[in-house]
């Protein structure tokens, strides 16, 4: 089965682990719980009149748990390389990957310590996030000149997870759930 390392927490990465979870690959999430998430209050985020941005998070966190989806908090990665996949360093182990997927807000470093190419000081990727580097990704604010947001970022990360998708299915995926899928998940629709 083929597994994505996801680096960074914030609304990027939880959105590309739960798509990618719920869609039958392994995800997994390495998160120092420094986002900007923790300074920001959402109004602006469609479907939520206002929330503190520690309590959105805090339910985004929730949701990826109830996807199975392997959160690593407050594990900080070391590294990352590129050889027959990808190999995710962090102080205690490594970890290996099919693919790479990049939410680390403005930090570019570990694009540009696996070779992404960048645009500026941004990194390269085109709609579907994908960088320079075969099955890497880049995200939110990597690869945005000041035009950072939370929907925005969320959106980056489907972008990721629906490429991955797609890569793993040879076909474009389709990301879309009717009534019945909800019943299914949680036996009566809305209750969790």
């Amino acid at each position: 089965m083929s597994n994505v390392a996801i680096v960074g927490g914030g609304p990027a990465g939880l959105s590309t682990a739960l798509f990618v979870q719920k869609n039958g690959l392994e995800a997994t999430v390495f998160d120092t719980d420094e986002t900007w998430m923790h300074k920001a209050h959402l109004f602006n985020y469609p479907g939520i009149g206002s929330v503190d941005g520690s309590a959105y998070l805090e339910t985004l966190r929730t949701q990826a748990d109830s996807f199975g989806v392997d959160r690593n908090q407050d594990v900080e990665v070391t590294a990352v390389a590129a050889e027959d996949g990808f190999t995710v360093s962090t102080a205690e182990d490594d970890h290996d990957a099919t693919y790479l997927v990049l939410a680390t807000g403005a930090d570019r470093s570990l694009a540009e310590e696996l070779g992404c190419e960048f645009a500026g000081d941004v990194v390269d990727v085109g709609v579907e996030m994908e960088t320079s580097v075969e099955d890497a990704y880049a995200t939110g604010a990597m690869v945005r000149e000041q035009e950072w947001q939370a929907v925005i970022s969320a959106g980056d990360g489907a972008a990721a997870a629906l490429n991955i998708l797609s890569k793993e299915e040879g076909e474009h995926f389709h990301d879309f759930d009717v009534p019945a899928d909800a019943d299914a998940v949680f036996g009566v629709m809305g209750e969790e």
